[in-house]
């Protein structure tokens, strides 16, 4: 097993030990993946590099591995699989995850990897700033803000940029992630899982560049969008079961008033029931407004035990 490696500081000596490793998930990132793979060597020279190819169809694998990383497979498309098979795989005391594609700052790691040991955190997201438009389109930007703001609304914290690919990690968060998601929306699946944790979290801003020429993004605007809105309503159901069962509930309640108070205005004018399926459905809709609320409280508590497991999964990983 190799040696941990040495974080210099600006002054040269040694801030600690630790061994680091960088993730690079890749698919199809030959005009990049070697610049990224030079940039981090070159800033975290003690560093051990993994390029993990998903399924790539040019010569990404072998561009990485003449750059010096260590490359590695992942059969299953998708970034999800690429991250639940890196951090199975790898094993380190600090993990930096950034995309192949070279619109991220290498030289700014040692500048997050020491915000992450010195405040005892467990992820520190690099927030992209960026002006150039061709770095970062209108539409990416509008759909990462909305995302990003129903998440802070929802889980209670505030990202700025919730979809970085670009963070850094420590051993316990890594070890006792359990990854669900299969795509793009891995990011949000990260996010979350911290938020709810209660985990120790970090932004720091870093510059974000447009792709090389002749570099392709494989993002699509409207169809990741879609997938990462999903993926948060499922968390949603999955994390928050009380409150997504109390806005069905809520839902409920207003369309059994909206159908009974008429039904009451009339039995109170003439001592009858003259609608009587619009006061079977007005029940109806009472009935499962209460079956919601109660299914959620039931939930919570499901959700209460599976959180604490996860805690304990945390708490185990030196």
């Amino acid at each position: 097993m190799r040696e941990a490696g040495i974080l210099i500081t600006n002054h040269g000596s040694p801030l600690m030990m630790m061994k680091i490793a960088v993730l690079v998930p890749c698919y199809n990132e030959a005009q990049t993946i070697a610049q990224v793979v030079s940039d981090f060597k070159t800033h975290l020279p003690d560093a051990e590099i993994y390029v993990y190819d998903n399924n790539s169809k040019d010569n990404t694998a072998e561009l990485a591995k003449k750059a010096g990383a260590i490359v590695r497979r992942e059969p299953r498309q998708g970034k999800g699989y690429v991250v639940k098979r890196m951090f199975a795989d790898v094993d380190a005391d600090v993990y930096v995850m950034v995309d192949g594609d070279a619109t991220y700052d290498a030289s700014y790691a040692p500048q997050l990897i020491t915000h992450l040991a010195d405040h005892h955190l467990d992820m520190v997201n690099a927030a992209r700033k960026t002006e150039e438009t061709a770095a970062y389109r209108a539409g990416h930007r509008l759909g990462n803000r909305v995302l990003t703001s129903l998440v802070s609304w929802i889980f209670g914290e505030d990202f700025k940029d919730m979809l970085s690919g670009y963070r850094v990690f420590s051993r316990r968060f890594v070890k006792s992630f359990p990854v669900l998601s299969a795509g793009f929306e891995i990011e949000t699946e990260l996010t979350v899982h911290a938020l709810e944790l209660k985990l120790s979290v970090d932004e720091i801003e870093t510059p974000y560049y447009a792709r090389p020429e002749g570099s392709e993004s494989k993002l699509s605007t409207y169809k990741d969008g879609w997938k990462i809105l999903k993926m948060i309503f499922k968390l949603v159901k999955r994390e928050k079961p009380l409150l997504f069962c109390n806005a069905f509930a809520l839902i409920f309640l207003i369309l059994s008033l909206a159908c009974g108070i008429p039904v009451i205005i009339d039995y109170l004018h003439s001592g009858l029931v003259l609608r009587l399926p619009t006061a079977i459905l007005a029940a109806s809709l009472m009935s499962m407004a209460m079956l919601s609320v109660i299914s959620g409280l039931i939930l919570d508590t499901v959700t209460l035990g599976r959180r604490e497991q996860k805690l304990l999964a945390y708490l185990n990983v030196r």
